[in-house]
């Protein structure tokens, strides 16, 4: 079993949230992921809701494993999460939202 000691601090993803369940990052095989730091920015002119889950191996998005759900974001404003969540291999963060308008980017840790 892996003593996961080597921790390398990483982004994780960036990329425009769409309206369409997207995944944003996978944990590789043989690693554990700490997420840290999400920062979601809303470029657009009216406010946006936006969806991120942390779903586990072979899961589909939902609300059992939704980390922000129906955050609403105000037009040209920036929402940082902060925290910690341990990620096992193969799961995923995946994101959505109610019109295109938003960016993500997620920081923390791998670790094998």
């Amino acid at each position: 079993m892996a003593n996961y000691q080597n921790v390398t601090p990483n982004q994780l993803g960036q990329a425009a949230i769409t309206g369409s369940v997207a995944t944003l990052y996978t944990v590789p095989t043989a690693t554990r992921t700490y997420l840290k730091d999400i920062n979601i920015c809303n470029t657009s002119g009216s406010a946006i809701t936006v969806n991120v889950y942390l779903v586990p191996s072979g899961g589909t998005a939902s609300t059992a494993n939704a980390l922000l759900y129906t955050l609403s974001i105000a037009s040209n404003a920036v929402y940082r999460w902060t925290g910690v969540q341990v990620l096992l291999p193969g799961q995923t963060i995946q994101t959505s939202a109610s019109t295109t308008g938003c960016t993500i980017i997620a920081s923390g840790g791998e670790a094998v």
